[in-house]
């Protein structure tokens, strides 16, 4: 019985224990059972056996509330800043571009011959000189301006600030003034002058006026769209002898002011020719040749462009009579390579279109750049912000393919770029750096159009962002970057575009910006003697490196102060995420961007099947290249090279 003790004390301590587990609930039901609380190690085995299957998912479900909030702000706090994807994964290779070294037509753009040489007017010499303060003729106004002396027709063919305006408006001047009987402003148009856009025309207005200080009586005047109608009908009452007008506006006083005639009119001089067909004014030409001829059949007529399009052939047929060609790359290239001209001339006109060698400024530097998409707009703020801050400050030009784009940009890039340089290095002058962001585009009202001309125009710096209405003609002094966000439609557009810097024998830099997918725009433009030199893209990101706005502030982190790799990352990175949260700010910016990013890169087969075939500035959508628009353009299955 003693042995049975111990064991008799522990049933009844079992029993016990058992009364207590079967006791009631208070209502009368058995207590449910409770589940044993997971430790931490079985948390972890846990996760550890599914973790293949449901990374992160399933180690979230199972951890405990006061663990799970714990580790989410231990995650906020890691990600102090950026909450954007990583702008360096996943992008496509840089291709590496094996360039043709090709011989660039030059022009030699100044001669040492004076306007003295010619025989012009005493007091219209002095104007060139002392008003304009120019002493010797260009190439093409050496060769152009004594041919319309004579009162000949000329197709002038000259690269982009080579001085053509001056090529027809001093021969125009010194034959108005001359005539017997002295010319009334009563009497209308002695003369028009048709220009493609708003802001040439006003260049233009002002180039003649300065020419006409001598001659008083002879009034200029400018018709263009976004004037008011009003005005410009009380203009042409009173009367206007040199008319200088876009093609459209002309057409609408043509068919509604009765008062426009062109009795007397004696010149047409058509310039930037190529322009005015691309823009679609066709028609509206055919309709101001007719108004011309019913009045008055003879007169003297002058077609002047960089480039040498079908359409401009075309044109020079129906309205100069008997044409005398004035082409200056042509003339060098002749006194070059005699064999090469002879044939060229033996080939057959639109062959020679398709094979067109342009002629750039002598003093221009061109560059391209690499850059995948997500990069973009980072390595674009990088390269304005090198340029125009943190080395001497520089007036720019940034072209894009949609107004929609200009207005965007030009948004984002003041909201974020504006302020003043944080370094922790001396500053060079105690006068802070302010960017000064301007845009310029044909859907702003006309009288804003021509604030931001003027004061583009008068400025020593500031970046202009604009469509294609700032491509042609137009004389910006000082402009040392031309950049080509989006790749123009045809080689002949590049032209023009990079023609606003290195004018009339100046220094100037431009830069194409690419995609990896339109690589072959670099061959395209080899093929028309066109250089371009590559320029990396990490060299301008590292630029980020001077301005500590962009660098990333995390506890305990040391600054840097050389070029590390990955430091130029986390602050491209920084500068991307400010320009998201701006997008993010409002819906309003949200919709501009899906607008501004709407457009595609065109497809580069039809470029280089029919390089003179210029496609009109619309938004494609991919893999479309406008091909239901424009079917003789594309091949039935064409092979999208760029990837549009």
């Amino acid at each position: 019985m003693e042995e049975d003790g111990p064991l008799l004390l522990n049933l009844g301590r079992q029993r016990n224990a058992l009364k207590r587990k079967l006791q009631l609930s208070p209502h009368g039901n058995p207590p449910l059972k409770r589940k044993s609380k997971p430790s931490v190690n079985n948390f972890k085995k846990r996760a550890a056996e599914t973790g293949t299957r449901e990374k992160g998912s399933s180690s979230r479900r199972s951890l405990p509330k006061k663990q799970l909030t714990a580790n989410q702000n231990e995650s906020q706090k890691s990600k102090l800043f950026i909450k954007t994807s990583s702008l360096f994964k996943n992008n496509p290779d840089i291709p590496e571009i094996h360039r043709k070294a090709v011989q660039q037509v030059q022009e030699n753009v100044f001669t040492t011959d004076s306007f003295s040489q010619l025989d012009l007017h005493p007091h219209l010499i002095a104007t060139i000189t002392t008003v304009l303060k120019i002493c010797s003729m260009t190439s093409v106004q050496k060769q152009t301006i004594p041919v319309l002396l004579q009162g000949k027709d000329a197709l002038v063919r000259s690269q982009t600030g080579s001085g053509k305006t001056l090529a027809y408006g001093i021969p125009l001047v010194q034959s108005l003034q001359g005539m017997k009987s002295k010319i009334q402003r009563s009497d209308g148009p002695y003369a028009l002058v048709l220009v493609p856009t708003r802001e040439l025309a006003l260049q233009t207005f002002d180039t003649i006026q300065k020419l006409l200080k001598p001659f008083t009586w002879i009034v200029p005047g400018v018709l263009m769209g976004g004037e008011k109608r009003k005005s410009e009908k009380a203009r042409l009452r009173k009367g206007i002898n040199i008319l200088i007008s876009t093609p459209g506006r002309l057409v609408d006083h043509i068919k509604s002011t009765e008062c426009i005639h062109f009795r007397r009119t004696q010149w047409l001089i058509i310039d930037e020719a190529d322009r005015i067909l691309d823009l679609g004014f066709e028609k509206d030409v055919t309709v101001i040749l007719n108004a011309l001829n019913a009045e008055r059949e003879t007169r003297q007529n002058v077609l002047l462009s960089a480039t040498l399009t079908e359409g401009v052939t075309r044109l020079a047929d129906i309205s100069l009579n008997d044409p005398i060609r004035i082409s200056i790359a042509d003339e060098v290239r002749k006194s070059l390579k005699p064999a090469l001209q002879r044939e060229k001339e033996a080939n057959s006109s639109s062959n020679c279109m398709e094979q067109e060698n342009f002629a750039v400024p002598e003093k221009l530097k061109q560059y391209f750049m690499m850059v995948p998409s997500k990069l973009r707009l980072v390595t674009l703020a990088a390269f304005i912000l090198e340029k125009c801050m943190y080395a001497k400050q520089q007036k720019m030009i940034i072209f894009f393919s949609s107004c929609e784009q200009v207005e965007f940009h030009y948004e984002l890039l003041v909201n974020v770029l504006s302020g003043e340089l944080e370094s922790e290095q001396p500053k060079r002058s105690p006068v802070s750096v302010q960017l000064q962001f301007l845009r310029l585009h044909g859907n702003m009202e006309q009288e804003e159009r021509t604030e931001v001309f003027q004061e583009f125009l008068k400025s020593n710096t500031g970046i202009l962002l604009c469509t294609d209405v700032a491509a042609r003609g137009l004389d910006l002094p000082q402009v040392m970057w031309i950049v080509q966000y989006n790749a123009p439609a045809s080689p002949a557009e590049y032209i023009h575009r990079i023609g606003r810097t290195a004018r009339i024998g100046c220094h100037g830099n431009s830069l194409l910006v690419l995609a990896p997918s339109e690589a072959e725009y670099v061959s395209l433009l080899a093929s028309h003697k066109i250089n371009v030199s590559e320029i990396k893209m990490e060299k301008v990101l590292s630029t980020l490196m001077k301005d500590d706005r962009f660098r990333l502030h995390r506890p305990g982190s040391k600054k840097s102060y050389g070029l590390d790799p990955q430091e130029v990352r986390e602050r491209a990175t920084v500068l991307q995420t400010k320009f998201e949260n701006y997008v993010h700010s409002s819906e309003g910016t949200i919709q501009w961007a899906k607008k501004s990013t709407a457009v595609f890169s065109l497809c580069l087969r039809c470029l280089s099947q029919k390089p003179q075939a210029h496609l009109p500035h619309q938004i494609y959508p991919p893999g479309s290249c406008g091909q239901e628009l424009w079917p003789e353009r594309c091949s039935p299955e064409p092979d999208y090279s760029s990837n549009c």
